[in-house]
């Protein structure tokens, strides 16, 4: 069946970070466990030019993505792609201990978000903004009777071949793969 427009998009099936190098590049995604929300908005900021008593001309500083993730769970993984820290593991079972360390020092880095959702009919949508990182909270919380949740927030900007996000719709559904 061909695809149809518009489509409808049902749910959250798959939310994938990608840690991007200081040159661009992409590397093995990690998913985020028990995905929950995976929101973005494009914005741009403007600037009007007034004169004579009236708007002259308005230019954009150029758009970018703001956007909000939510997963049930933790995964330290995930952390050090959205923190930049480091993951330590030692011990052998049944004494492993894995630990992330996230230092003043370490920046947070460049990524890549790529979600998807089946839709109503047939196949799915995939979303990826393209160059993100976290500019507000990434946080979680241990709570009595409720599951740890992460969430964060931040910004994606264009990549270097000026992409700034990519929407998809596939015919037959396909799982983000990651690598």
């Amino acid at each position: 069946m061909a695809l149809t427009s518009p489509q409808l998009p049902y749910g959250l099936r798959q939310v994938v970070l990608f840690p991007l190098s200081s040159a661009g590049v992409v590397g093995t995604g990690v998913p985020l466990p028990a995905s929950q929300t995976f929101s973005f908005s494009e914005e741009e900021e403007f600037q009007t030019l007034r004169g004579d008593d009236r708007d002259v001309a308005i230019h954009g500083r150029g758009p970018k993505c703001s956007f909000d993730l939510e997963a049930g769970g933790i995964s330290m993984e995930a952390w050090q792609v959205l923190t930049g820290g480091t993951i330590a593991e030692t011990g052998t079972t049944p004494a492993q201990v894995k630990k992330f360390t996230k230092k003043t020092t370490d920046a947070r880095s460049y990524f890549k978000v790529e979600g998807r959702s089946v839709n109503d009919v047939d196949g799915d949508t995939h979303i990826e903004v393209m160059k993100c990182k976290i500019t507000d909270t990434l946080e979680g919380e241990f709570a009595d009777g409720e599951f740890f949740v992460t969430s964060c927030s931040g910004e994606g900007i264009g990549d270097a071949n000026d992409d700034l996000y990519i929407i998809s719709w596939n015919e037959t559904a396909a799982e983000i793969e990651l690598s």
